[in-house]
């Protein structure tokens, strides 16, 4: 019998000898001698009914010290590797504090983001409200509510990206003046900001796009009220020189209707590569709305009128910034983005 405790004894000193170089390998080994019911050592109490009875009170003594000696064994070599880890980690995680600083990279928003941001600034500063509509809309509201004929080349298919012959990816944030007047008598003075989506892609155009809607219906509204929150706009966003003009165009859902040209504010007129030497430089559309689409909406168009504009997020982010691409805002290259920062 006390052969066979000190070979125990001695295979747990050649284990924590050869073994144990974790806490993790030394509760393993742990468990090969003390686990109550695959254990060497709880195995060697289930023999004790085997014993001859004048001996069982020496045995069961014998495996009791053993089991004794192996608990506090394990217990001081748990210590042990627990501090032989802690020194690992101290060791991994050590920093030389005379080494320089690593530069810790700051976050900013998305070029887009910052710009239709100052958008909403400045018209929320002329008493605008945000209505965000939906971007998949049907027929009506984004054609024939907005006075588009059934022939017109905006329905086909190759500028519309359809999901229906009723439902389609909206074109133009336009689609939310309607709802905005069907639910809400005048006066009306909202901005529409969103995503459209239509079938264009070149170093100008993008699939999809940004655009804000802005909508004024009240009693005698004309196109110098447009004239003059469009150059209170321009002002704020390109600087205090900068001016817009008007020039005559066409829109089913605005008469009349007009292209706005906005000063150059990079030669301040005089002519240069940005304005191709004319001194302006075209920035959106807008107009008078169409009495056809306030009597679709059934607000009365002899006792009010509207305007409507219809900016390109990206259009005015790529004159600010002076990008030449407009893929360079959906590439997520940062060597781009981060020299775009109007927040710091």
């Amino acid at each position: 019998m006390n052969d066979r405790l000190a070979s125990i004894k001695q295979e747990i000193l050649e284990g924590i000898e050869k073994s144990a170089t974790s806490r993790a390998t030394a509760f393993e080994l742990r468990k090969q001698f003390l686990d109550s019911k695959t254990g060497k050592i709880g195995q060697l109490m289930k023999e004790m009914k085997s014993i001859a009875p004048e001996e069982r009170a020496a045995f069961g003594k014998g495996v009791n010290e053993l089991k004794e000696w192996a608990q506090q064994r394990f217990a001081d070599l748990d210590e042990k590797m627990k501090a032989r880890e802690l020194q690992r980690r101290y060791e991994a995680e050590k920093i030389d504090v005379t080494m320089p600083a690593s530069k810790i990279e700051t976050g900013n928003l998305h070029p887009i983001t910052q710009m239709k941001n100052q958008l909403i600034d400045v018209f929320a500063g002329m008493g605008f409200e945000v209505f965000e509509g939906t971007e998949i809309e049907n027929d009506y509201y984004n054609f024939t509510a907005l006075n588009t004929p059934q022939d017109h080349p905006a329905r086909d298919m190759q500028d519309t990206f359809y999901l229906s012959p009723e439902f389609l990816l909206r074109t133009q944030t336009s689609a939310g003046q309607i709802h905005v007047m069907e639910e809400k008598k005048p006066p009306i003075k909202i901005l529409s900001p969103g995503k459209v989506f239509r079938s264009d892609d070149d170093a100008t155009h993008s699939p999809m796009f940004h655009q804000m809607e802005g909508l004024v219906v009240d009693k005698k509204i004309t196109l110098c009220d447009l004239k003059g929150l469009l150059d209170m706009f321009v002002k704020k966003i390109f600087g205090e020189g900068t001016t817009t003009r008007l020039r005559p165009s066409y829109f089913p859902f605005t008469e009349p209707s007009v292209e706005v040209d906005v000063s150059c504010f990079e030669c301040g007129g005089k002519g240069c590569k940005l304005c191709k030497g004319t001194g302006w430089i075209e920035i959106l559309g807008a107009g008078i709305v169409n009495k056809n689409v306030l009597e679709n909406c059934g607000i009365d168009s002899d006792e009010y009128s509207g305007l409507a504009f219809g900016i390109g997020i990206e259009r005015v982010a790529m004159l600010k910034y002076g990008i030449n691409n407009i893929k360079l805002l959906f590439e997520s290259d940062l060597r781009v983005l981060n020299q775009i920062d109007d927040n710091e």
